[in-house]
């Protein structure tokens, strides 16, 4: 089979079943991005903006046009503060609404310690949300402030959701609490932003507890995964209903309906017989489905660069993707599981959980396309789900019947071709295949697909997958 355009070497193509890539865009061939977001203007062009994924090439966001999509024109990369000012800083996660961008703002240790802080009390950081504009002009967003969580050289900010409006709603770290915490600031004054409600899980307030001390900016190990803490980003319905994924407690289901105290209706939780060991964020994301009383909820696998071989001695517990019943918010139900992905028939390893490593992988989904009510420029369907799901590819799963889900197609990149030391992470021990990280659909059904290490593809449905 003759090699495609977006191959990266002879034989290396990826593999593809009811999608076509129309383009593929390394941003400047320097950046990789972590979470992207779209965003039209009103003279009907699309931008996509990428969070910079590590600490060692500094907190920056990778801006490119979209409009066409068989041509993506890669704009700038802003770096939102001086990396020799602020090593440990870093960009996670960003959000557009409203004519804003919204950055999260990192300078904690991660997973095992995945950005060194060396003596990092002696240094600057930021740990909150940057606000920009971009309405005046989307490709040289204008600073407007900074809001700061409190709590230094610790992980700050990861996941969260703006929607537009007033409220951004935030996966945080928090003084006297262990673990992020949701927390909602008010951004109506982007120069002078301030909380106005938070929820935590009882057992996250240290105080509580006699002698209980906590350090911030210790890693974020396995053990410390198992917890329950808010990863998020928590969802917020138009009905102030609120899902929060929240790892090792699982699913919280919340009244946000007065965001200055929000109150907890439901739990669901996934563990033991859901995730353990070596993944991600235990329960990563609760995305309510639009129009509908369901939530997909996700337990996060992890990347193959991070373990070297002989690291895993035992089978990993599952990690998948769920469809819970919150009709009843006082009893989230689970009701069925998404299908394991299909494997190519002519893969090169009998399944996702064993490739590279010779056994049981930590294998597993990451992000979801997150459809919100004030974005009109994302598809908002609520019978399809698309799902990075890391060395698996991106996904797309017909749910239309909830209790009988089905694959539509698949896309697994071609492998990215870096060395260890080109990484954002370098040094990492694992092997360099493909993993994808993020992905979004415009209201034109366009899908947007990030990868680590590497750029991001732009693709369409096709056979079955378009209906």
């Amino acid at each position: 089979m003759a090699d495609m355009f977006y191959a990266k070497g002879e034989g290396n193509n990826g593999y593809i079943k009811n999608m076509e890539v129309l383009s593929f865009c390394g941003w400047d061939d320097q950046s990789s991005a972590f979470q992207m977001q779209l965003f039209k203007t009103e003279e009907g062009r699309y931008y996509i903006y990428g969070s910079g994924f590590g600490g060692v090439k500094g907190a920056s966001v990778v801006i490119a046009e979209v409009t066409d999509p068989e041509k993506p024109r890669f704009v700038k990369r802003m770096f939102l503060l001086d990396s020799k000012e602020y090593p440990t800083t870093t960009c996670p996660k960003i959000q557009v609404a409203d004519g804003l961008l919204v950055c999260a703002m990192s300078a904690g240790s991660g997973p095992d310690a995945l950005v060194d802080q060396g003596d990092s009390k002696q240094i600057k950081c930021e740990t909150g949300i940057r606000v920009y504009s971009i309405k005046e002009d989307p490709e040289n967003p204008k600073f407007l402030g900074y809001w700061d969580c409190g709590v230094p050289h610790s992980i700050g900010v990861h996941r969260f959701m703006y929607n537009g409006g007033p409220y951004c709603y935030l996966s945080c770290e928090a003084d006297r609490f262990e673990g992020m915490i949701m927390r909602i600031v008010d951004l109506s004054d982007p120069a002078h932003m301030k909380e106005v409600g938070n929820w935590w899980a009882p057992h996250q307030f240290v105080d509580g507890f006699p002698g209980r001390t906590v350090d911030h900016s210790a890693p974020h190990v396995p053990v410390f995964m198992d917890k329950g803490w808010m990863h998020g980003p928590p969802f917020r319905r138009d009905d102030g209903i609120m899902m929060c994924g929240y790892c090792g407690d699982g699913l919280y289901v919340l009244d946000a309906t007065d965001v200055t105290r929000p109150k907890c209706l439901g739990n669901l939780k996934f563990m033991p017989a859901f995730s353990s060991n070596k993944a991600g964020a235990r329960t990563h994301t609760a995305l309510p489905l639009p129009g509908r009383d369901l939530v997909v909820v996700t337990n996060e696998g992890e990347r193959f660069q991070f373990f070297p071989p002989g690291s895993i001695t035992e089978a990993q517990a599952m990690n998948n993707l769920h469809m819970v019943d919150v009709s009843n918010p006082a009893k989230p139900t689970l009701i069925a599981e998404f299908p394991y992905p299909e494997v190519p028939e002519d893969f090169p390893y009998p399944n996702f959980n064993v490739m590279n490593l010779g056994v049981q992988g930590p294998f597993g989904p990451h992000n979801l396309h997150e459809p919100m009510s004030n974005k009109p420029w994302l598809e908002q369907r609520g019978d399809l789900v698309y799902c990075c799901y890391f060395a698996a590819g991106l996904r797309i799963f017909d749910v239309s019947d909830p209790y009988y889900i089905k694959e539509l197609g698949y896309f697994i990149p071609p492998n990215p071709n870096k060395k260890p030391d080109e990484s954002f992470f370098p040094g990492l021990p694992g092997p360099r295949n493909a993993m994808t990280e993020d992905c979004c659909v415009d209201d034109r059904g366009y899908i947007y697909v990030t990868c680590f290490d590497d750029g991001f593809y732009i693709l369409k449905k096709t056979g079955k997958a378009a209906k």
